[in-house]
């Protein structure tokens, strides 16, 4: 436990909301004023008491962040998860208010000066989304997303603005390597070059949160020269667009359902050269990832590369991401040659030798309460695992774990030669067999060489279900070894300290088992 309280534990206290219950009935006040979406997503009581401690690194999911913003608005997020020095039963007073203006486009302030709430957009207020089109475009150094929307006014009240979202994040599954990209390089306003517009009619708008990564505000139905809202009845498009660096921008793109939704459309547009692979998951609050229900389409026009899905009348709260991976094409492979497996995998997001993280025991789930936490981060090993898969041939099958992806909890994901995946929350092996045989192994961190050790032929393993139940699988052979391999992993054990002491490692050139399955006698 943190030695002395943050600010957020202190106004709590003030506010006589420091129980996970009376914070929760909170949290669903704020949450219907700023996004009904957003009602019965508070954090789990873990997830909650984590924060009261001080301990969290980096700072929570962003809709947490906003729900908090709207509980304190004198307060940014960061400001709240401050340690706080005068004690608890001491108020903390609000920092000097800071203003922004973004410098382009400018934003006249009699327009915002007549906006009125009763006008206002709030998710949930009778908007319907007719069509989602969001089309990505990359030139091989900064990516264009332009986004096309068609609204459609079922309520009651004229609608005179639009919140959006621009999000973005180098290193998914990396939180801190994120966090010290933005924190010393943070997104600007000038280098998004937004533009928004109505009907042909520019937009202007209202800043609502500034953040490193993170950027959120109103598009207003209004300019310079004329004011043009959306009456009830009545439907309009509306088209934005903005850039982003991919020193900034990873390789994912995701579509997130807020409003009632008919049709949601997602393109992207890459240089063939690059040959670009895609592939894409689907989530929810509700569900474990699972892949894009219909498939996504591939057309090649010159020297472009465009991929395309849709889905029709989307689930509220879904959320589709898409990832995709580059290989240099065959005419320059061989320029390639020198890149070595490790950098490859690297590149992929898999953390390397040499970080701390790798030799930390990972954190178990406390289920069900942190079902949410760990859906998110199976999703994320989910994904490493189809961006390693499309790099190289593995024969024998594939595993990953969470710390290998930045994330220092207890949860593995195996794909089995046959196809099978394997997802493990909170394992031990609870006994194993006492005939062993040795074979060589390969690690993501370290994939530039391969080592042989002893397994055991036969283990047991006790793990959770996402319910909390406890289960005992037993696994043999090759499956026992990716198993326990992984499993190693979340204790901070390589394969290399199981080796015995006079062997060694070979480099992969000198490997012969390569894309081959295991081998029993």
């Amino acid at each position: 436990m943190a030695t002395k309280p943050i600010v957020l534990k202190a106004l709590l206290q003030h506010r006589h909301l420091q129980t996970y219950r009376a914070f929760c009935r909170e949290y669903d006040r704020i949450a219907a004023a700023i996004d009904p979406t957003l009602r019965g997503s508070w954090p789990s009581k873990a997830q909650f008491y984590r924060w009261l401690s001080g301990d969290l690194i980096g700072l929570p999911y962003a809709d947490h962040c906003r729900i908090l913003e709207g509980m304190f608005p004198d307060w940014k997020v960061d400001q709240l998860f401050h340690v706080h020095n005068k004690g608890i039963e001491f108020v903390p007073e609000p920092p000097a208010p800071q203003t922004h203006k973004p410098t382009r486009p400018a934003r006249p302030a009699d327009v915002v000066g007549q906006m009125q709430p009763a006008s206002e957009h709030e998710p949930g207020s009778g908007l319907l989304v007719e069509y989602d089109d969001a089309e990505l475009s990359y030139d091989g150094h900064t990516y264009r997303a332009t986004m096309r929307r068609k609204l459609l006014n079922c309520g009651e009240e004229p609608i005179c603005r639009y919140l959006i979202r621009i999000s973005v994040d180098r290193y998914p599954g990396s939180p801190e390597q994120s966090n010290e990209l933005y924190r010393n390089d943070p997104l600007t306003w000038d280098e998004l070059h937004l533009q928004a517009w109505h009907n042909g009619e520019p937009m202007t708008w209202q800043v609502r949160h500034d953040r490193d990564a993170f950027k959120e505000l109103w598009l207003l139905f209004a300019n310079d020269e004329a004011h043009f809202p959306l009456y009830p009845g009545e439907s309009t498009e509306i088209v934005y667009s903005y850039t982003v660096s991919d020193i900034k921008w990873g390789q994912w793109f995701q579509r997130a359902v807020r409003l009632p939704t008919r049709r949601l459309i997602v393109r992207l547009d890459f240089p063939a050269e690059l040959g670009p692979s895609v592939w894409g998951m689907e989530t929810s609050m509700s569900a474990q990832a699972l892949p894009f229900r219909t498939p996504i389409t591939r057309t090649e026009d010159g020297d472009r590369t465009r991929f395309a899905w849709t889905t029709d009348d989307p689930p509220l709260h879904a959320r589709y991401r898409i990832e995709w991976r580059f290989t240099q094409p065959t005419t320059s492979r061989a320029d390639s040659s020198d890149t070595k497996p490790s950098q490859t995998m690297a590149t992929l997001g898999v953390v390397q030798l040499g970080d701390p993280l790798l030799r930390q025991q990972a954190r178990p789930f406390t289920l069900p309460t942190e079902a949410e936490d760990a859906r998110r981060v199976v999703a994320e090993l989910h994904s490493a695992l189809a961006r390693v898969a499309q790099a190289h041939v593995f024969g024998k099958g594939l595993g990953i774990a969470a710390p290998q992806i930045g994330i220092g909890r207890a949860a593995a994901v195996i794909r089995i030669p046959g196809g099978e995946i394997i997802t493990l929350l909170n394992p031990q092996i609870i006994d194993q067999s006492d005939d062993h045989d040795e074979q060589y192994e390969g690690c993501l961190s370290f994939f530039d060489v391969r080592g042989k050790l002893l397994r055991p032929l036969r283990i047991q393993v006790e793990h959770q279900h996402i319910d909390g139940g406890i289960h005992i699988t037993v696994f043999e052979r090759g499956i026992a070894r990716l198993v326990a391999h992984e499993i190693d992993h979340l204790t901070g054990v390589l394969y290399t300290d199981r080796m015995a002491d006079t062997a060694s490692v070979i480099p992969i050139e000198q490997y012969r088992g390569s894309g081959q399955s295991w081998h029993y006698a």
